[in-house]
Parts: structure tokens; C-alpha cells; sequence
């Protein structure tokens, strides 16, 4: 289904139509490969080991789900390739063969800037123009085509844009972006950043080239990805995250379905349930794991008010026109299993009450769908840290590593600086009030500027902490690992592997997750166990009784990205 945003025009020039398995899909310009899919009603992507179909997942590279043969080259990933006119799009088999000789040479670059940031996001383009202006030689990687990020993905290009019209984020970013240009920021987009080996050398590859970075100060502000909850049903074709709903919506104008329903906890959710309301699809349902109206919340709502009063205010209005279009808010509950075909898609959410240990303690009804977003907060990507050795600690509320920093965002190690959402997830305007005060840090490790952080830049970092703060407690809810999940539930999606293949591995004296990963494959997939490994982590606490520590789940090693055997060989 495609929709309209203010200020963001009609496709421009260039229709045609792609094919895939034999059937006719309309493409504009403006198209990924995965929205055009998703606007025409194809919800399958990729064939699983058993005889289903697996769709638009995270919607930003990271889990390949939607991967798919386009033009005979296995793998693609459909929500990073941009549609064209005449591509065959095939469904990428379960296993494939790599054919010998596949993998060819490539040339390779050594570059050793003052500075390289790795993300384009909020936090990594603030930090960039700030360390160009100021004359050093700054290098920003990001693995997706365009900057922005996450949070402020654009438009595509094609369309046609009145800036006037847009709304506050979507200008938001085109500022910074606009700011990295004119700043002469380089770049190197569609390129990623896949071996951190020491401080001073990285390794980086896109589809053309191969680097080795050689930097003198590294600032990772890679941002987060979305925390996977496994409940029965949830790699159906239509179930995807919060996030991929909002990348549909917000860069190419396609809605995720016609009946969709957000569920999760989190700010994102009321947000895109409001977006999509306000662009005609019907959303059926917000479900919020958080009570968010009970009155013992308002001193909560009033803190996000004193602390950041534009930011509360777009939060209730967000709420005021889901509840003028009558789309029902229900809090203290969640999805708690899915129903369809697995081979065409999600057509039934089933919802329940939860209790304060995130178990269900009652049915509450059932809704018709053919799309579902599902957004239970971040989780930080912190892979390139936690491969540097940089200390970390658990965040207990969140249930993740957060990377030890000063307030500059300075880790462990002197030239290593993690800012933003991946070090610890504090939203995007701390991110950027953040990134003012590494790139003073960083000023003064290179040009020996004056000590002392910028006081404005301080003080907006503590603002927005502290409104991160009150959101959190206004969300507090509990944290879902694998409290809904059934026995034959898939936890790893890459693997397939279930909730019981899992649960009996860890009875036989599997006590770590290097083992349980080696006894049944979870983790050794292409998203190299970001979903699963968290939940992976809390089954074995649950179990052994040993609380999750900095060494807990999955050890961070090179690739931390899946890149071709060619490009690791070569390295």
C-alpha cells in the first residue's frame, strides 16, 4: 500500500515493474527492491529449511531475512537494493551454493585520516562536521547508502520533496547532512566497517573496494538495532520490526499493510502508529506493554515536560490523534503469538495481558492483520567496542552491555570514543549533544585546543539524559526475553533453531554460550546472533542461576558483519 507524508511528492519519473517468480511488480524510482515488493502485496522473500517463506524483518541490513536472487546473483538484500525497471527478483533458496571462482580480488586501499567515524547517523554526522570544520582530515563510514541513519532516514531522492511541508525531523536531519557536505566531510557510504583489530587498524569493504583504516582517533557511533522477542509466529512473512514499518513509511512512502497493528513498548510505537493512522492505513490496534496511563506515570510525564517540552508535546500529540481516529491504545499487554500461512504471511494477532515478569496472565482478544510491527527497544551496537576490549558493564534495565565512557563518550581506550545509541541507548538528541562533546575531546587530543567541554553541549546532554531518563521510567515494562515463547517457537531465525532445541541443550552441562551455540547452531547465522543471542543469555541466567555479566553471550570477533570469504581471505 502506498501513502503520502506532507511534503514528499508523487513518485517521480521512471515506473516500470520488476518480476519476481514469474509475477509482475510495479517499481518507481523512488523503490528498494523491498518496498516494492511490500506496496504490491509479495510478503516473501527468502525459502526457511522448513518450506515457509521469511519477509521484511529489520528493514536496515542487519538480519537477512529478506534476502533474494536478483538477476542470478544469489543474497541480495531486497531492503538495501534499489529496484529498477526489468529486474528478476527470484526467492533466495534455504541453502545455497557458492560456486568455486566466485570470489574475485579486489583492490585494496591503506588510509590513515585524522578521524574515523564509523556511522552517519545523528551522533556520527554531528561529530564529523564538527572535527572537519575545525580543519582535521575526518573519514565517516556507514554501511547503508545514504546518510542519516535510523533516525533521520530521508526520502528517496526521486521523489519529489517541498521542504516547507516536511515535518521537524525529516528537516532535522537534512541540516546535518547538508552541514557533513558543505563541511567536507569524506565519505565512504555503502562501505562496512567489518574488523577492528587494534585502535589504530580497521578493516572496510564495500562491493567495488577493500580499506584498511589507519586512523589517529576512532569515534564508533554505529547506533542500535532492534531487540528480538520470540513468540510464536513471529517469522511469518508481514511481521517486522517497528523500525522497518517506519524505514517503509518514511523513505519510500509504503505502508507495511493495509491492517496493521504496532506493538512493543516504546515511544517509536506510538509514533509510527500515529504516522500511518495520518497517512489513511488502518492501524488496528497499538499495544503497549507499559502502563503508560496509570496515574502513578504522571510525575513521569511531567519530568519529560520539564526536561524537553517540544519532544513531550509531540508525544501527546502523537496519542491524541490515534485516539481521535479511534485506534485502540491497549497498555500492560502484548502480542503474544501470531497466526498465519507460513509460506504467504501473517494474517492474525493474537494479544494478552502480562504480568510484572512479562508472562501472560490472560487472553484479551485477537485482531485481523496482514502486517505487524513489533518494536521492544534497542539494543546497542556495540560489536566494534567489545572487539577493541573496551570495558563494559551491564545495563540491567535493558538487559544488554553498555560501553563504559566519560561524559565525552571516551572509553577504555584513550583513542577510542563510543557515543550515542552505541555505547548505551539514550535517544538521538543526546546522541548529538554527545557527539559536541567528543569532538571537543577529540580537538583537544589532536590540536591541543583549551580543556574544558562546550557548557552549552554539557547542558543539553544533561537535558536530554534526564527526559531519557523520564521516558524510560513513563516505558518501564518487563524486559521480554523468552517468557512467550513455546517449545517449537523459532529463537534463532537464521538457524531456525527453537525455544526446546535450546532449552534441552542447556540440561546436558552446556553452561556457556560458546556451547550452546557449537550444540545447535543459534548465533552462527547472518545476524550473527543479534536477535538470539540476548535471549539466549537470559534462558542460561534463568537456568544456572549465574547473573549476566561483561563476558556473558556471544564473544564479539571479525567479521563482526557478514562480508564474502574472498574479502576475509585477502585480509
Amino acid at each position: 500500500m502506498r501513502v503520502t507524508t506532507p511534503g514528499i511528492g508523487g513518485d517521480a519519473d521512471g515506473d516500470g515493474a520488476l518480476c519476481f517468480d514469474g509475477r509482475t511488480v510495479p517499481v518507481t524510482a523512488t523503490d528498494s527492491v523491498a518496498s516494492a515488493m511490500v506496496a504490491a502485496g509479495e510478503r516473501g522473500n527468502r525459502a526457511d529449511d522448513a518450506g515457509g517463506r521469511r519477509g521484511v524483518w529489520c528493514g536496515m541490513g542487519v538480519c537477512h531475512e529478506c534476502a533474494v536472487r536478483i538477476d542470478g546473483e544469489d543474497a541480495r538484500l531486497a531492503c538495501m537494493t534499489p529496484a529498477r525497471d526489468g529486474q528478476i527478483v527470484e526467492t533466495q533458496p534455504p541453502r545455497r551454493r557458492v560456486p568455486a571462482g566466485a570470489a574475485q580480488a579486489r583492490p585494496e586501499t591503506e588510509i590513515a585520516p585524522d578521524v574515523l567515524v564509523i556511522g552517519a547517523g545523528p551522533a556520527g554526522l554531528v561529530v564529523a562536521t564538527d572535527l572537519a570544520e575545525a580543519g582535521l582530515d575526518v573519514l565517516l563510514v556507514d554501511d547503508r547508502p545514504k546518510l542519516g541513519g535510523q533516525y533521520y532516514k530521508q526520502p528517496d531522492p526521486a521523489f519529489r520533496v517541498d521542504e516547507d511541508r516536511l515535518d521537524g525531523q525529516y528537516t532535522a536531519g537534512r541540516r546535518l547532512i547538508r552541514a557533513a557536505q558543505t563541511a567536507g566531510v569524506r565519505t565512504l557510504l555503502g562501505t562496512t566497517v567489518w574488523a577492528a583489530f587494534e585502535p589504530d587498524r580497521f578493516l572496510a569493504r564495500s562491493e567495488r573496494e577493500r580499506w584498511i583504516i589507519r586512523p589517529r582517533r576512532v569515534v564508533i557511533a554505529a547506533g542500535a538495532y532492534e531487540r528480538g522477542v520470540p513468540i510464536p509466529g513471529w517469522t511469518l512473512p508481514g511481521v517486522m520490526t517497528t523500525g522497518a514499518g517506519q524505514t517503509l513509511l518514511r523513505s519510500y512512502q509504503v505502508s507495511p499493510g493495509d491492517r496493521v497493528l504496532v506493538a512493543g513498548n516504546g515511544p517509536l510505537n506510538v509514533q509510527l502508529a500515529a504516522e500511518l493512522s495520518r497517512g489513511g492505513v488502518n492501524v488496528v490496534a497499538l499495544v503497549e506493554a507499559a502502563r503508560i496511563f496509570s496515574p502513578l506515570r504522571a510525575a513521569a510525564v511531567a519530568r519529560m515536560a520539564l526536561a524537553v517540552p517540544g519532544l513531550t508535546a509531540d508525544g501527546v500529540r502523537y496519542l491524541a490523534e490515534l485516539t481521535a481516529r479511534r485506534v485502540p491504545i491497549i497498555t500492560g499487554a502484548a502480542v503474544v503469538g501470531l497466526e498465519g500461512d507460513p509460506a504467504d504471511g501473517v494474517s492474525r494477532a493474537n494479544i494478552g495481558r502480562i504480568d510484572e515478569e512479562g508472562r501472560m496472565t490472560r487472553e484479551l482478544g485477537s485482531f485481523d492483520v496482514d502486517a505487524v510491527c513489533l518494536g521492544y527497544g534497542f539494543l546497542p551496537g556495540n560489536d566494534l567496542a567489545r572487539s577493541l576490549g573496551c570495558r563494559h558493564e551491564v545495563d540491567a534495565a535493558r538487559g544488554a552491555l553498555r560501553t563504559v565512557t566519560d561524559d565525552d563518550g571516551r572509553t577504555s581506550i584513550e583513542s577510542v570514543f563510543a557515543i550515542g545509541d552505541t555505547a548505551g541507548v539514550r535517544g538521538a538528541k543526546f546522541a548529538q549533544a554527545q557527539a559536541k562533546l567528543a569532538a571537543a575531546a577529540v580537538r583537544r587530543d589532536l590540536r591541543g585546543e583549551p580543556s574544558g567541554a562546550p557548557r552549552r553541549a554539557a547542558a543539553d546532554a544533561r537535558r536530554q539524559a534526564a527526559f531519557q531518563r523520564a521516558v524510560n521510567t513513563l516505558f518501564a515494562a518487563p524486559v521480554l526475553t523468552d517468557q512467550l515463547a513455546r517449545p517449537d517457537t523459532v529463537v534463532c531465525r537464521c538457524e531456525g533453531t527453537t525455544h526446546g532445541d535450546l532449552a534441552e541443550s542447556m540440561t546436558d552441562g552446556v553452561t556457556t554460550a560458546g556451547a550452546v551455540k557449537r550444540v545447535t547452531r543459534a548465533g552462527m547465522g547472518k545476524c550473527q546472533g543479534r536477535y538470539c543471542g540476548p535471549v539466549l543469555t537470559a534462558m542460561q541466567a534463568a537456568r544456572t542461576g549465574v547473573a549476566v555479566a561483561e563476558r556473558s553471550g556471544f564473544a564479539p570477533q571479525a567479521p563482526v558483519k557478514p562480508v564474502p570469504l574472498g574479502d576475509v581471505a585477502q585480509g
